[in-house]
């Protein structure tokens, strides 16, 4: 079985992927293949899992990027929502505003105060044009009010890599991907994306606390086909759920900064469409085109 990455090695969707692979391979006896499809901001490897055959060999680690595709790109070769079914959910987990030690910004405050007394002078990375780091991004510059020029990279772990070589100053990361760079000190961590603190990182305060009403979160589940038989859809579902419900997967995730989304197709079906819908505002409102 391949589960279909549509990103780089290394980022946020790869660590989630490589674990849940695991995971099922374990639970169903099954060899499962991780294949990494990075470029067309997702849209590369999630067309390939859209031109699959529907017989649940082929699956999509779906992500927030793709609900936010929908509306930033306006032609695409296929409709995320008609074309992927939804399987489940696995993990919801804040950005991390991640800074380069160098940055002399300590606080988000502090990181303000820098970013308009150096306007267009700070590099804000991103894995790609319009990905969910990148719309996290663009958000916080509209509500914050400040001017950073936007570096995509082709995928979350080469945007880390330049991070903490200080080509760049600053990635809204997941924290999946991030959070081993944050407690070593090779990245400074300034704030949170969610309305709340992660418990993964207790003592760094969340966005909203200085952003009123500022929110993002990554998200990450499983896609297949459309017409995929419900009786694959629904035992890929059983035993995804299974391992979000196993203690030592359920650790893992909560060491990343993850929580578990557990729950039925339909649930993770319901998910997309509310943060589709979310998504498109903030690309609407902001003016962002795919190239």
């Amino acid at each position: 079985m391949r589960l279909i990455v549509p990103a780089a090695p290394g980022g946020g969707n790869d660590i989630t992927a490589r674990l849940i692979a695991q995971w099922l391979s374990e639970r169903l006896g099954q060899s499962f293949v991780i294949e990494n499809r990075p470029g067309g901001g997702t849209n590369i490897g999630t067309e390939a899992v859209v031109r699959a055959p529907a017989d649940g060999y082929t699956l999509l680690l779906a992500a927030t990027t793709n609900a936010v595709n929908v509306t930033f790109y306006e032609k695409l070769g296929f409709n995320f929502i008609r074309d992927i079914a939804p399987v489940a959910g696995i993990i919801r987990a804040p950005y991390v505003m991640a800074v380069n030690p160098t940055v002399p910004a300590k606080t988000l405050p502090e990181f303000i105060a820098y970013a308009n007394a150096n306007p267009g002078k700070i590099s804000m990375a991103s894995p790609g044009i319009g990905g969910g780091p990148h719309i996290a991004g663009e958000l916080f510059k509209m509500m914050a009010g400040v001017n950073m020029v936007h570096v995509p990279y082709r995928g979350g772990g080469p945007a880390l890599t330049d991070l903490v070589g200080g080509q760049v100053q600053v990635y809204f990361a997941s924290t999946v991907g991030s959070i081993e760079y944050i407690r070593t000190g090779r990245l400074r961590a300034l704030a949170v994306t969610t309305a709340t603190r992660s418990e993964a990182l207790p003592d760094v305060p969340a966005v909203d606390e200085f952003v009123p009403s500022y929110e993002a979160s990554a998200w990450f589940g499983v896609g297949a086909p459309k017409n995929t038989p419900s009786q694959i859809i629904d035992q890929l579902n059983e035993a995804i759920n299974a391992g979000l419900a196993d203690p030592k997967l359920k650790a893992r995730l909560a060491d990343l900064g993850g929580t578990p989304l557990v729950g039925s197709p339909a649930d993770f079906g319901k998910l997309i469409a509310e943060e589709t819908e979310k998504w498109a505002k903030v690309v609407k409102f902001a003016g962002i085109k795919a190239d």
